[in-house]
């Protein structure tokens, strides 16, 4: 009896840390994610959603390979340089479907996702408190 007993919690326990294994999103699931967020951002028309989706999703696609290629230890610093070069062109082409408002809007997202800003930071701090990075040995003594 505990032999059966032993052998359902070991499966349960592979099965459990199986699952928390993640995945990689496919390059439509992020196409998905970020065309999401730019739609609700700039308030895109259809035709600039549809021709923007094209873009990310190339970009998003090259990106995978890259990231494949830099798991298996063939990537070579070329792919990366190369993967940014395309990255930049694809935001220029999407500037340039943008009108008015939307590329000031545009390039501000573009900043907050360089500074690592999210929804989800700020509503955890708080929306007009901002904290200063605390440096040096003071910054480890004060970390909880």
């Amino acid at each position: 009896m505990k032999t059966y007993i032993l052998i359902i919690l070991f499966c349960l326990g592979v099965n459990t840390f199986a699952n928390a294994q993640k995945k990689i999103p496919t390059a439509q699931e992020l196409t998905v994610k970020n065309i999401d967020e730019l739609n609700e951002r700039l308030e895109l028309s259809p035709t600039q959603k549809s021709v923007i989706y094209n873009y990310v999703f190339d970009m998003y696609r090259q990106q995978l390979e890259l990231v494949k290629k830099q798991q298996a230890g063939s990537s070579k610093e070329e792919d990366v340089t190369r993967f940014y070069k395309f990255q930049n062109e694809t935001n220029d082409n999407i500037k340039n479907i943008l009108k008015g408002n939307q590329i000031a809007e545009f390039d501000k997202l573009q900043e907050e996702r360089l500074n690592g800003d999210n929804k989800k930071k700020k509503g955890k701090k708080g929306k007009n408190k901002e904290e200063e990075p605390v440096t040096g040995i003071s910054g480890l003594k004060s970390q909880n």
